[in-house]
């Protein structure tokens, strides 16, 4: 049985451990805390404190540690320990270059799911190496989707699918709040936005083509959803919408700047 080992129990680290047992992997889960270890021994992983251990035994390693513990991490594990491994890292703004200054010889990439791996819904961005990549995709498709997208485009990603649902969710308030403002009760506004969200996606899927053919399907001369639309119009929602995917994209950039150059920093240091 082949080995999954994920370095970091939190949240995206536990969807992991669940995608690994789902593919028959033995899984070993590190964590920091005694409540992380407790819970993925509930979830059916072996539980371990000692990260060296958890590397040297697998085949296939996530590092899901916080950015801030990569370089700890790193100075715990004997460089020949990840030799021939196919190595994936869920650490945000971390690059593939800098992993590889840390981690030889190793099979890298990185992965960027998002929040709606809970569901096994997952929007999950891939990059790296083509050794390995097999096993990595089947992996993070136990989460929902998967896109290979170069590297560049992660911060970008990050912004629009990454942050997606909480943009979306902000959105989604406003359209029942817009709702129990006109009258209507807000456990139905509630669950009528969800259902109509999941009509239109599956609408908009079959259209395969621009969002205004559907837009423009609803809209009739002097109806209701033309006055909606002026509204939005009014009050600058689409340009809301791409300065938000923008200006996140562009802080995505930053703060993986500042975290990759730390990292480095660190490394350099562990060296001397």
């Amino acid at each position: 049985m082949e080995v999954l080992s994920v370095l970091g129990t939190g949240t995206i680290g536990s969807n992991v451990v669940r995608a690994g047992l789902a593919l028959g992997y033995r899984v070993i889960a590190t964590g920091r805390s005694e409540k992380t270890l407790l819970k993925a021994k509930e979830i059916g992983a072996v539980a371990l404190r000692d990260n060296a251990s958890a590397v040297s035994q697998a085949d296939l390693i996530v590092i899901s540690v916080k950015p801030q513990h990569f370089t700890e991490l790193i100075k715990s594990i004997p460089r020949t320990f990840w030799k021939g491994k196919t190595v994936v890292s869920v650490m945000a703004g971390v690059r593939l270059d800098t992993l590889s200054e840390a981690i030889r010889d190793a099979n890298l990439f990185r992965a960027m799911p998002n929040v709606n791996a809970v569901v096994n819904m997952s929007a999950t961005a891939l990059s790296g190496s083509s050794a390995g990549k097999d096993v990595v995709e089947a992996l993070f498709r136990q989460l929902g989707v998967v896109y290979w997208i170069t590297e560049d485009l992660m911060d970008v990603w990050t912004a629009l699918v990454g942050s997606g649902p909480a943009f979306i969710s902000e959105i989604v308030d406003g359209l029942i709040l817009g709702a129990v403002a006109s009258g209507m009760p807000r456990d139905i506004a509630h669950s009528a936005v969800l259902d109509m969200l999941r009509g239109t996606v599956e609408n908009l899927k079959a259209h395969r083509g621009h969002p205004i053919e559907v837009r423009d399907y609803v809209t009739t001369p002097a109806g209701t959803t033309i006055r909606g639309l002026k509204a939005m119009e009014e009050r600058g929602v689409k340009a809301a919408l791409i300065e938000t995917i923008e200006g996140s994209s562009k802080r995505a950039s930053e703060l993986g700047k500042i975290v990759d150059e730390k990292i480095r920093r660190e490394l350099l240091d562990a060296e001397r």
